[in-house]
Parts: structure tokens; C-alpha cells; sequence
């Protein structure tokens, strides 16, 4: 099977089930019973391929897992209770004290919040660069560089950087590239052809099938030898290019015990089936909404990767095809306009969340990016005058109307 939505609804390995259900069992469960005590050694020990406890695998969690895996061509994957996870675990598993990983300077704000306020204090540096420059991620590298992280689109600046040329930068100095994927997914963008190590996604975007459920993706691609990190090197030595799943798996991820819930892998299942159709509709009417906003004089400035004006479209019709996400920004006059513009709204929703099957809206610098000050949210190219519009499903004749109605009332 060539096609992916084909892939997606009929996979080649299906959770067992006695009666043979068209739907995955949800085994939303603890702890699994064994034959013998010599079973449940042999399955702590990692000796014995088993379920024992939900907080480290569960068989509905693996279900999906393996279906990632399939999708991607990822070597493998682990689910988590959150995109933050995800990204928390990745990071502590290669890092820490006295090391530093090189971050792209336009990031959600949770994440500059995990790099910089969390981290920090425990002495990790974070060094922010402008990922549209190779040149100046390959000057921020030194030996205690341990990673460098972007994301695939940035989110909400719109900012698309060259996965290639950051991951030939990166391997160039022995350091592996962390991709938050999340406004592609493996659907849109091949990361594992790009060459990077690590994938992160939010399940709870796009593949939860229309906000369901949080969660989160680790895929390690198998692109990077993890014996070139200091704290790896073991585990390196021990399972080769699976060490940092087993490391994740045994350690750090089963420590932390950000696990996904069962019933959370269940819906997240389920989504995958309609992934495909879904992200289709939904750059669709994106692309057909930025189109329309970029002709209407309320508008000063519409930022979409789609939009041939954008100074990304070129890298992103080599990266995307003709796929450039659900997600668009754009400017009014001030903050005040735009509070006008987003409460005059009817269909579209005022909420935080991206790739609902409901468009949402948004305003960064009040929300998502609230705990920053106007000078470091100017840093971040996140203007008090932007708005961040995350296109749904809906018709997008109905979603322009919408639009136009509000504008013309402020």
C-alpha cells in the first residue's frame, strides 16, 4: 500500500483481538497478570517482551506507537501524555548540567518557557539562533552542544528553515537535529529523508482526530549515533541504534511518568484513520483564507508559507509539496483592532489549541506568549498586532464570510 490515508485506515500490523473487532481493543488497565515469578522477573529486567505496568507500556499506547512508526519509517516511537513531554523527555535524556542545546530564536512560548526558565536553573544553556542561517547554528555549536531544536513551521511567526542544510550543520559538528513536527506530521514532511535524528509531535493537534485528547510523539528516525552524546555512550554500546528509545523506555520516560493514557492512545488511533483527509481540507482552506486576506486593505500583513509573496515559499514547496499547514498569522492595526476583529467573530472560535477540526483564533502576545514582555515578544517576532488563526475544517467560503463580517466592524 503506496497511499498513506489507504496505510492509515488498514495497517499492516493490527493489535490481536479474539473476536476480531474492525477497532483496536482499549486495554484501559494498570497491570497485567503473569504465569510465573520468573515471568515478571524476566519482564523488569527487559528480558521478556511484556506488559507489566501502564506507566512504562500498555498495549493500547503500543498499538499506536507501531501505527506512528509505520506512517513515519521511524526505527521507533513513544507516546506520551503531552507534546511538552514529549519535548521534556527528549532534552533530559540527552542534556544536562553544564551542556547546551541550540534552539531556533521564533518557538511556541511553552517551549521557550521549558528551555529558559526550567532548564535554565539547572544549568542548562539555551542558545537561540536565528535557523534560517545555517552558518550561525554551525557558529553556536561547541563540544558541550548536545542538540540542536526547531520547529518544522514555526508557530505563530510562520518562519520555515532549511531541515537539510541545519541537519548537514549539525552533523558536521556530531550533533543531532530535534524537529517538532508538529504542523506537519509525518503526512506532510519526511523528516527521517531530511536526515533528522529526532521527531516531536503533539498528538493532540492533528492526529487526535479534532482536540480529543493530549499527547505526545517521540520518533527516533535512526538518522544519529547516540554513542557521540557523553551521556549515551552505555547505552550506545549496549543497543546501538535503539539506545535512546531503551534509555527513554527503562529510565528517564519511565521515571518522569509523563505516560499516555489508554483511553487517550484509543481516540488517538482512531484519528489517525481520518489524518489524511483532515490535514488535506484543512491546507486547503488555508491556503484559500490567506489568499483572501492578503487582498483586503484591514490586512497589513498575512503570513503563510503558501502564499508565493512568503520569503519561505520556495524552501517549503521543496519541503511540503503542496501542503503548507493549517496554521496562518496576520497583522491589523494594534491590539485593540484586533480584539475588535476576534469578538465580532461567529463561527470561528476564540481558543487556544491548533489543527481542532473547528478554526480557532487567537492573540499571542496575550496568551500563548503572555509571560513575555513587549520587547522580548518583538525579539521573538511575535507582534502585539498579530493574530494566529488555526484553519479547521469547515467550509472555507463560510470561514472567509466570517472574516469579512468581523472586519468590516472594526
Amino acid at each position: 500500500m503506496n497511499d498513506s490515508v489507504t496505510r492509515l485506515i488498514n495497517p499492516q500490523r493490527r493489535l490481536e483481538d479474539e473476536y476480531n473487532s474492525l477497532r483496536p481493543p482499549l486495554y484501559d488497565s494498570v497491570a497485567f497478570d503473569f504465569e510465573s515469578s520468573r515471568d515478571i522477573q524476566l519482564a523488569f529486567e527487559g528480558r521478556k517482551n511484556a506488559f507489566a505496568y501502564s506507566r512504562v507500556n500498555n498495549p493500547t499506547v503500543a498499538e499506536l506507537e507501531k501505527r506512528i512508526q509505520d506512517l513515519s519509517g521511524s526505527i521507533g516511537v513513544i507516546a506520551l501524555s503531552s507534546g511538552m513531554a514529549a519535548i521534556s523527555n527528549a532534552v533530559l535524556a540527552l542534556a544536562g548540567s553544564g551542556t547546551n542545546g541550540v534552539i531556533a530564536r521564533t518557538l511556541f512560548g511553552n517551549s521557550v518557557s521549558l528551555f529558559r526558565e526550567t532548564l535554565g536553573p539547572w544549568g542548562f544553556e539555551s542558545r537561540f539562533v536565528d535557523m534560517t542561517d545555517p552558518a550561525a547554528v554551525e557558529t553556536a555549536i561547541d563540544e558541550n552542544t548536545r542538540f540542536i531544536f526547531l520547529e518544522i513551521i514555526s508557530n505563530p511567526q510562520m518562519e520555515v528553515a532549511d531541515i537539510r542544510e541545519i541537519v548537514d550543520a549539525g552533523n558536521r559538528r556530531g550533533v543531532p537535529v530535534i524537529l517538532d513536527g508538529t504542523l506537519t506530521t509525518p503526512y506532510i514532511f519526511n523528516a527521517k529523508a531530511a536526515g533528522v535524528a529526532l521527531e516531536i509531535i503533539s498528538g493532540t493537534k492533528y492526529i487526535s482526530g479534532g482536540a480529543t485528547s493530549t499527547g505526545g510523539l517521540i520518533l527516533d528516525y535512526g538518522n544519529f549515533d547516540w554513542g557521540l552524546n557523553p551521556l549515551m555512550k552505555k547505552w550506545s554500546q549496549s543497543f546501538g541504534p535503539m539506545a535512546l528509545l531503551v534509555r527513554l523506555r527503562r529510565e528517564v520516560f519511565r521515571n518522569i511518568g509523563a505516560c499516555l493514557a489508554p483511553h487517550n492512545a484509543w481516540l488517538q488511533i482512531l484519528g489517525l484513520e481520518t489524518l489524511g483527509l483532515r490535514i488535506d481540507r484543512s491546507c486547503e482552506n488555508a491556503m484559500a483564507v490567506s489568499k483572501w486576506l492578503t487582498e483586503n486593505n484591514k490586512v497589513s500583513r498575512v503570513d503563510y508559507p503558501g502564499l508565493k509573496n512568503s520569503e519561505y515559499h520556495s524552501i517549503s514547496i521543496k519541503q511540503f509539496g503542496n501542503r503548507f499547514g493549517g496554521i496562518l498569522s496576520f497583522d491589523l492595526k494594534d491590539r485593540e483592532t484586533a480584539f475588535r476583529f476576534m469578538d465580532s467573530l461567529q463561527l470561528i472560535r476564540r481558543a487556544t489549541n491548533l489543527n481542532d477540526n473547528k478554526s480557532l483564533i487567537l492573540h499571542p502576545c496575550t496568551t500563548i506568549f503572555s509571560e513575555y514582555s513587549k520587547d522580548e515578544c518583538d525579539e521573538m517576532g511575535v507582534r502585539d498586532s498579530m493574530v494566529r488563526l488555526s484553519v479547521g475544517i469547515e467550509s472555507y467560503k463560510d470561514l472567509i464570510s466570517d472574516i469579512k463580517q468581523a472586519l468590516e466592524k472594526i
